[in-house]
């Protein structure tokens, strides 16, 4: 039932990169427009503890200007369309977060450098889920968290929501056993539905040692 890994990580990302490239301003006017999408990711910010706090794949930066005054905020996205509208959007809104184009499987930062990490809708376009999910770990401090919501199947399997999760992966999101993969990162995590028929997920896991 869940997605496999791409053979082709490289050409994964670079076809995700070129399609947030050519439609970032669009995107950009989705979030804004429909309130369900904001509803969505919003649900992270209860589960955010600081003062240091990394977001990882952005976007163009909504959820921060929600949050990032309060904490000593940082912010990563692989795309430079979409970085580049997420600090005007900082900017028009007086938010104050140092973000930059980069990798999440590469993360520019020191070990132990963040109390939480934050991801929403995106780690599913990860061409590499152990990689980013032990780059994670790498950089939050010991029982830091790492407060992630994405796309996956609804655990009564209703028939929209099974339907809503393999349109998803049918556009490329990789759907992938998060129970398995949070195991093998030495996190102890909690999972909970909170949207979309029981196919957006918020999980809030907790970094062992």
């Amino acid at each position: 039932m869940y997605s496999t890994e791409p053979e082709d990580k490289k050409q994964f990302r670079q076809e995700f990169d070129r399609f947030y490239g050519r439609f970032a301003k669009l995107y950009d006017w989705t979030v804004k427009i429909f309130p369900v999408w904001r509803n969505w990711i919003s649900q992270a910010i209860p589960h955010i503890v600081g003062p240091k706090v990394l977001e990882v794949s952005f976007g163009t930066g909504y959820l921060l200007t929600q949050y990032a005054n309060n904490f000593e905020t940082c912010g990563i996205d692989y795309n430079w369309e979409l970085t580049c509208i997420a600090k005007r959007n900082l900017e028009a809104n007086h938010v104050q977060a140092a973000i930059q184009q980069a990798d999440i499987e590469h993360l520019p930062y020191r070990a132990e450098t963040f109390n939480t990490v934050v991801n929403t809708m995106a780690f599913s376009g990860c061409p590499n889920g152990r990689r980013a999910m032990a780059e994670i770990y790498r950089v939050l401090q010991g029982n830091g968290r790492f407060v992630l919501i994405d796309i996956n199947y609804p655990e009564n399997r209703n028939w929209v929501g099974m339907k809503l999760a393999r349109f998803w992966a049918s556009t490329g999101d990789i759907i992938r056993d998060m129970g398995q993969l949070f195991s093998q990162a030495k996190f102890h995590y909690v999972e909970k539905e909170v949207g979309g028929f029981g196919t957006v997920h918020l999980y809030v896991a907790t970094k062992i040692g």
